[in-house]
């Protein structure tokens, strides 16, 4: 059975309703699923979708292409919507110096206050990273980041694997680990501890090999665990077992998360 740590369930194929976008997943073997917001109107649909659905919870945060509108208002709304029992995680949150969408002061910022949020709150963390590897680990290093932290949409280098399993944080690959031109990735990917790996979809986004360049959803994950699974030469079966057993120890998802 599989989980899809990372979606963005009310972007799924707008024409459809959630329902049947889940119910197309649980076909597919997809037992549990993390929906996950980008600003606050996001992240109360996320906790609305969640509340919803069976074996659907919820991330809720600021993405740092809106961390502008990181105001101290909006986060003390962010604690009330994050305080909801369906919520399992803060995020998602980091830097992002490939678009630079905000300031990287208000990046910056809005990251440090979320990682307090979800140690305050006891909460997994979820970490947008891209091209800013360095002032990530700084950031998490200087503000203690919680045990429970992953990696979403890992994209980083070796180095990255190699600090992420110095401290227990999880990485959670997507589609593009599935691209056979992603040599870097890939590579990051085969030296990711088994048990510090998880899998997403980024759904509808970074559909994997071959709805490469199509919209995603989260009955695609089974292709990043096929990719995983190659990559560290075992099972099929065994790597979904262990993304989902992780999946649950991350976000202290219940036993029934995987489809007992």
């Amino acid at each position: 059975m599989y989980t899809d740590t990372h979606c963005h369930l009310p972007l799924v194929d707008g024409d459809e309703p959630v329902e049947t976008v889940l119910a197309r997943a649980r076909e597919a073997g997809v037992t549990a699923f993390v929906t996950v917001g980008v600003d606050l109107a996001s992240s109360a649909e996320a906790v609305q979708v969640a509340a919803g659905f069976d074996q659907v919870w919820a991330a809720v945060g600021i993405h740092p292409h809106n961390a502008i509108e990181a105001t101290d208002h909006v986060l003390g709304r962010l604690k009330v919507v994050a305080s909801h029992p369906q919520v399992v995680a803060i995020g998602e949150t980091g830097l992002d110096y490939f678009r630079d969408h905000s300031p990287r002061i208000r990046q910056e910022e809005a990251f440090r206050e979320q990682i307090r949020l979800a140690k305050e709150l006891d909460k997994a963390l979820v970490i947008h990273c891209r091209d800013a590897q360095d002032d990530v680990l700084a950031i998490l290093t200087d503000e203690r980041a919680p045990e429970r932290t992953v990696f979403h949409c890992f994209s980083g280098d070796e180095h990255l694997v190699g600090q992420c399993a110095r401290h227990g944080w999880f990485m959670s690959f997507a589609g593009n680990v599935t691209f056979k031109n992603a040599p870097g990735l890939r590579a990051a990917a085969a030296a990711a501890p088994v048990e510090l790996l998880v899998a997403e979809t980024d759904a509808p986004y970074l559909s994997p090999h071959p709805y490469r360049g199509k919209p995603n959803e989260p009955a695609r994950v089974r292709f990043v665990v096929e990719a995983l699974a190659e990559l560290h030469d075992i099972p099929v079966e065994e790597m979904a077992e262990h993304t989902s057993a992780n999946a649950r120890r991350l976000f202290r998802l219940p036993a029934s998360a995987n489809g007992t």
